[in-house]
């Protein structure tokens, strides 16, 4: 059985005359972290945008699990992501956001939310509104929403923004907690420092082609 888990053929994503990713192929297996890394304007955004089904892409093909999602007129089943800030509603707790999100599939229990928050470091029982939550604890409940459902593919674009070194290193262990529960988890990034210490392949994007990519040996 293949382990391929992702396959991008030939993607590429314009918006009129401007091309955004220009023919990015490549193949991910199941149960690795594979890091995406670029400056800003890159590509790397727009390119987890197209994998998760946020975005169609204008040419080239999507496969996951097999299945041609560029074909499906829905999105990936499975997939947890985390693309700049969810919107969550200002007025409702962390829980209360997430228990809103949850009823859209009805699959977990509020147990399941409160060990979702719990991991990146939150207290599932805090009555704060959302509206009052710093920069740091926003970007947390984001990746709570991401990983909350038991999602076997999780994609993450720039997950440690606005975290102190203390929380990313939460974050690096929950990371690798995950891919020791066979998750296969993408994650965009110009934190090189954080890439590095977790991913088992780098990707490197500029003006939205792979221009390079590398092994790494992480336990």
């Amino acid at each position: 059985m293949s382990k391929v888990i992702i396959e991008a053929k030939d993607i590429v994503k314009t918006f009129k005359r401007n091309t955004v990713l220009d023919s990015i192929s490549f193949k991910l297996d199941k149960g690795k972290i594979y890091g995406f890394q670029g400056r800003n304007g890159s590509g790397k955004t727009m390119l987890l945008r197209v994998l998760s089904g946020l975005m169609r892409p204008t040419k080239g093909q999507i496969l996951i699990n097999g299945i041609n999602m560029t074909n499906q007129g829905n999105f990936p089943n499975n997939i947890g992501v985390l693309i700049e800030y969810p919107g969550f509603v200002p007025d409702y707790t962390g829980f209360k956001n997430l228990k809103l999100l949850s009823k859209i599939q009805s699959k977990i229990s509020d147990n399941d939310i409160k060990k979702a928050i719990e991991s990146v470091g939150l207290n599932p029982d805090d009555k704060k509104k959302y509206k009052k939550y710093s920069l740091g604890m926003k970007q947390r409940l984001g990746i709570a929403q991401a990983i909350m459902e038991d999602q076997q593919i999780i994609m993450l674009d720039e997950p440690t923004n606005a975290l102190d070194r203390e929380t990313v290193k939460v974050v690096e262990n929950l990371l690798f907690k995950l891919k020791a529960e066979g998750k296969t988890i993408l994650i965009a990034s110009h934190d090189s420092e954080t890439l590095h210490a977790v991913s088992d392949k780098i990707f490197d994007i500029d003006c939205g082609r792979i221009v390079g990519e590398s092994e790494r040996n992480v336990n």
